[in-house]
């Protein structure tokens, strides 16, 4: 086995590098990439990260030539081009934007989950914001609905890009807001995400608190 060509910053809670990990374990590349752990913080982010991307936000992916390329959607880009199976973002069509938009969705969802996050855990409690906060959590509601009522078919269809953003996008809410209980308005998504919450990839990038 070679040694890895690349190297990932990397923390197993954010569901951005969760993305990444199931795309490389759903096209075998995962023995391609060397894993360098960071500690997840805003206000005191990894040195090493800052250097290779000034934003301090992960995923950040050194390549064989020393070039560094960031934001998990332009990760799983190029991850998605550089093996010789089908590809997991479609190349062109109708397709492409249709599953990148289902993508964005999900991306969505995480961002307002970790703005919520922070924003309960850093601060204060007498400094929270809390229609900020709703607002959040509508945001993640709606998109849940749209899903539910919209998608299922598609994420059905395909263990793609799509899907690969929203299964990760609902880990991240198990994980960190349980008390959200999303599955209750969201029977088709749950069913969903409990099968394929049990695929080799799903289960080998699985976050623990």
């Amino acid at each position: 086995m070679s040694a890895p060509s690349m190297t990932l910053y990397h923390n197993t809670l954010s569901p951005f590098v969760r993305k990444v990990m199931v795309l490389l374990h759903e096209t075998g590349q995962q023995d391609r990439v060397a894993l360098q752990d960071c500690v997840l913080s805003p206000v005191s982010p990894d040195p090493a990260l800052i250097a290779d991307n000034p934003l301090s936000k992960i995923p950040a992916l050194r390549l064989a030539d020393g070039n560094v390329i960031h934001d998990s959607r332009v990760i799983l880009e190029y991850l998605d081009q550089q093996h010789v199976g089908n590809p997991l973002i479609p190349r062109e069509g109708a397709a492409r934007w249709r599953r990148l938009t289902l993508a964005s969705m999900a991306d969505g969802i995480m961002d307002a989950s970790v703005m919520v996050r922070y924003e309960t855990v850093l601060r204060p409690v007498e400094k929270h914001w809390d229609e900020w906060l709703d607002a959040q959590r509508d945001k993640i509601r709606r998109a849940l609905a749209v899903l539910e009522q919209d998608a299922i078919a598609e994420l059905t269809s395909h263990f793609d890009v799509a899907a690969i953003s929203v299964a990760c996008a609902l880990g991240y809410l198990d994980l960190r807001f349980p008390d959200l209980d999303w599955r209750a308005a969201n029977p088709q998504l749950t069913n969903w995400y409990f099968e394929v919450s049990q695929r080799p990839s799903m289960v080998a990038t699985m976050p623990k608190s």
